[in-house]
C-alpha cells in the first residue's frame, strides 16, 4: 500500500521560509517523479513545482521561481520543497504527488501523478 505524507506547513510571515517534506513508501520511490501542487478554497489545484525521478530535472510556477526550491533524497524516499520570501499569496495547502511521468510538458497537470498525499497546510501572514 502507497502512503504519501507530507509535513512541515505552518505559520511564518511574509518574507520567512517554510521546508516542507514528504515521505512516500509502499512503491521504488526513484522510478517516480515528485511534484507539490497547492490549493486555496474555490480555486482549481495548481502545480508548483516538479522533480524526476533521478532529481536531474526540475520544473516550477514562474510565481515560484527563484523563491522556490525543490529536492529529493531518494535514499530517504524524501521529497522536499524550500520556500523562501514567502508571500501571503503563497497561503494553501500543500500536496505532495507521485507519478510515471511521460512528458514532462505535463508536469502540472494532475491527472499525470498516481499517488497523493492528504496535504500540509501554509499560512503566509502580511
Amino acid at each position: 500500500q502507497v502512503q504519501v505524507v507530507e509535513s512541515g506547513g505552518g505559520l511564518a510571515q511574509t518574507g520567512g521560509s517554510l521546508r516542507l517534506s514528504c515521505t512516500v513508501s509502499g512503491l521504488t520511490f526513484d522510478d517516480y517523479s515528485v511534484a507539490w501542487f497547492r490549493q486555496v478554497p474555490g480555486k482549481e489545484r495548481e502545480g508548483v513545482s516538479a522533480i524526476s525521478s533521478g532529481g536531474g530535472k526540475t520544473y516550477y510556477l514562474d510565481s515560484v521561481k527563484g523563491r522556490f526550491t525543490i529536492s529529493r533524497d531518494n535514499a530517504k524516499n524524501t521529497l522536499y520543497l524550500q520556500m523562501n520570501s514567502l508571500k501571503p499569496e503563497d497561503t494553501a495547502t500543500y500536496y505532495c504527488a507521485a507519478g510515471r511521468l511521460l512528458l514532462y510538458t505535463l508536469w502540472r497537470r494532475r491527472a499525470s501523478y498516481t499517488y497523493w498525499g492528504q496535504g500540509t497546510q501554509v499560512t503566509v501572514s502580511s
